[in-house]
């Protein structure tokens, strides 16, 4: 997000997390926000940051404009740099790119140092590809870390998703099939999913 008027709409649909896209070559990227904007976001709302293999120097410098209290992070980051991130007091989301070819094995290394795994698409964009991967892949999935699930959920197959039988799907990252254009959310279309999901009568 990054259009102050596009966010105070979501933002209104009473969502948990929202998103700040820290990765240059994203479509996406946000630099900054005016303050009052920010000074707006409900106390409770998770102001998460999203980036793509930045140093934990770029990261803690991002914090304190945007208040950040969560991570997405979508690169090569090492099990050792999320756990230093979460012992700072963040929450952290690590993101993996799932395919057929997908090793749930390189998952362990992160068990304990992550608060929630985000599998996305497998694409060579880091997210955002609005594509689905085989949600039955998730069968391999072992450990007891919850997990969000993303990539090319719509309001066509969001419910599908919600199908899924597993105490650790912990929730849902809505992105691109939600917008408009890049960064800028389609709010009539994530309100009508959004209180679908919540049961509010249309």
């Amino acid at each position: 997000m990054r259009e102050p008027e596009n966010i105070r709409q979501l933002v209104a649909l009473g969502i948990d997390y929202i998103g700040f896209i820290f990765y240059p070559p994203s479509k996406r990227f946000v630099e900054s926000i005016e303050q009052d904007t920010l000074n707006e976001l409900p106390k409770e709302l998770k102001r998460t940051g999203v980036f793509v293999d930045a140093s934990k120097e770029e990261i803690l410098q991002r914090i304190p404009h945007f208040g950040l209290n969560a991570l997405q992070l979508h690169g090569t980051e090492s099990p050792e740099l999320c756990g230093e991130l979460k012992r700072s007091g963040l929450e952290i989301i690590k993101a993996f790119g799932v395919d057929e070819n997908f090793d749930f094995e390189i998952l362990k290394p992160y068990e304990g140092k992550v608060d929630y795994f985000l599998f996305d698409t497998k694409t060579k964009q880091h997210g955002g590809s609005g594509l689905t991967f085989d949600w039955r892949l998730l069968d391999n999935y072992k450990l007891e870390t919850p997990y969000l699930l993303s990539g090319g959920l719509d309001e066509n197959n969001i419910f599908e998703a919600l199908e899924l039988d597993d105490a650790r799907f912990y929730g849902l990252d809505l992105n691109s099939r939600f917008e408009i254009s890049p960064a800028l959310k389609d709010i009539e279309k994530l309100k009508s999913v959004i209180h679908k999901l919540k049961g509010i009568p249309a």
